[in-house]
């Protein structure tokens, strides 16, 4: 075989290897990941608290779970990625931006209203949690989350 015949047919067989996929590895499949975001911040209260209120400015302790939003999954409750330690609550300030006192604007907003031993569950927006840019390797960008909230404590002054 002539080197140019050579290379015209070597590269033909990449282009169809490529064109299918092809290749040992062409029959592992990737996981796929339904990432979609509901319409607008929505919650529910499952469980309504008592105690006192969590208001803009209010230092808070929560705990929580996280998934991904799937619209075809139930309770919306896609992929699991995250969670709160039993014995380390998650504090923040409501309302609060750009600080090291913050949560992502869905959760800000989704626990205010709140009173102590309530529990929520809050859909956000891909808009009111990560963005387009998502949070890798664990939130995709535009993925829609799912908190489930229980509101341990709101905190008197700056320290809980």
């Amino acid at each position: 075989m002539k080197p140019s015949l050579f290379c015209a047919a070597f590269l033909v067989a990449c282009l169809g290897l490529s064109a299918c996929g092809g290749g040992a590895d062409a029959e592992v499949a990737m996981p796929v990941v339904a990432v979609a975001s509901p319409a607008r911040l929505a919650f529910d209260d499952t469980v309504a608290g008592s105690g006192a209120e969590a208001l803009a400015g209010s230092r808070v302790q929560v705990s929580y779970t996280a998934w991904l939003y799937d619209a075809a999954a139930p309770g919306f409750k896609g992929a699991r990625f995250d969670a709160s330690a039993p014995d380390k609550p998650f504090t923040f300030v409501v309302g609060a931006q750009g600080t090291p006192d913050a949560a992502i604007a869905g959760i800000s907003q989704g626990v205010q209203g709140m009173r102590t031993g309530g529990k929520r569950t809050i859909l956000i927006p891909s808009s009111l949690a990560y963005g387009t840019s998502g949070y890798l390797p664990l939130i995709p960008g535009n993925a829609g989350l799912v908190f489930e909230v229980e509101l341990l404590k709101v905190c008197a002054g700056a320290s809980c």
